[in-house]
């Protein structure tokens, strides 16, 4: 069975950083507020795919960097080359961006996202395809691909933002690619909450704690459940999550939680 170590990843286009089963990913260039570029897209697509091998990272957090967490797509570096290209090469380019987000949705760890500051185009596509999603209130978030002249149904955002906030609160952002204010975001159930910059990192990290102190192969499973059961009617669903349940429950953290409850102490889970 192929496994791997990511702790040791030295990424060109984004810090990276493992630390008690927790990766940390931060973009870097604070600077330009954090922009993407066709390599740092490229390049967390395929870390994204790697970490569903990973055999020392237990969740992700998506950091902020300077007061900023992603304002999207380069401008010089990204739309600017794709006004030149053919349609084959356009389309070899919105794709790659898409396999980022299925890489996200199918890497099998929770992500969590820490956003501060600016959270735009790609950047609200990455806050989006998170698990959970911890804001300051200074957050802005915009959908904002039709100020650029393109449809909002870039990466995935027709079909996941609808389920998150609602179909015509969706609807009204990828419309008018307007900004989406951090109280907003809380109140429509985008974000979890809101904490004070000072804080972010910290209660971010504290989350990805608690979630690695869990029955992390389970959470595996809950994270498959939660993304598949979209297009499953709800006899699917309760079925397929009665077979993920009966294979959780051959699991050694199921038997440790069992013995630990009969001990009257706390289950210590080792993910397997």
């Amino acid at each position: 069975m192929r496994s791997s170590q990511m702790a040791g990843l030295k990424p060109k286009h984004f810090q990276w950083q493992v630390e008690g089963r927790v990766a940390r990913i931060r973009l870097d260039r604070p600077e330009r507020k954090n922009p993407l570029t066709f390599e740092s897209y490229a390049e967390l697509r395929d870390t994204f795919r790697d970490l569903v091998y990973a055999d020392d990272v237990d969740a992700v957090v998506f950091l902020s960097n300077g007061g900023n967490f992603c304002s999207g797509g380069d401008v010089h570096d990204i739309i600017g080359p794709l006004v030149s290209m053919d349609m084959k090469e356009l389309l070899a380019f919105t794709r790659m961006t898409g396999d980022f987000v299925k890489a996200m949705l199918n890497c099998g760890k929770p992500i969590i996202s820490a956003v501060d500051g600016v959270a735009v185009g790609a950047g609200a596509i990455i806050a989006m395809a998170s698990d959970v999603r911890i804001a300051t209130p200074e957050a802005k978030t915009a959908f904002l691909f039709t100020r650029v002249g393109l449809a909002g149904c870039d990466m995935g955002a027709c079909a996941i933002l609808p389920r998150i906030i609602g179909q015509g609160r969706a609807a009204e952002l990828l419309y008018t690619g307007r900004t989406m204010t951090a109280a907003e975001g809380e109140r429509w159930g985008f974000y979890n909450r809101l904490v004070d910059a000072t804080a972010l990192e910290a209660d971010a990290l504290d989350m990805a704690a608690r979630i690695v102190s869990g029955p992390t192969f389970a959470h595996g499973i809950t994270k498959t459940q939660l993304n598949q059961e979209w297009s499953m009617g709800l006899d699917q669903a309760i079925e397929a999550e009665a077979q993920a349940q009966a294979i959780c429950m051959q699991t050694r953290d199921f038997e440790r939680a069992y013995k630990a409850f009969v001990a009257k102490e706390k289950p210590v889970f080792e993910g397997n």
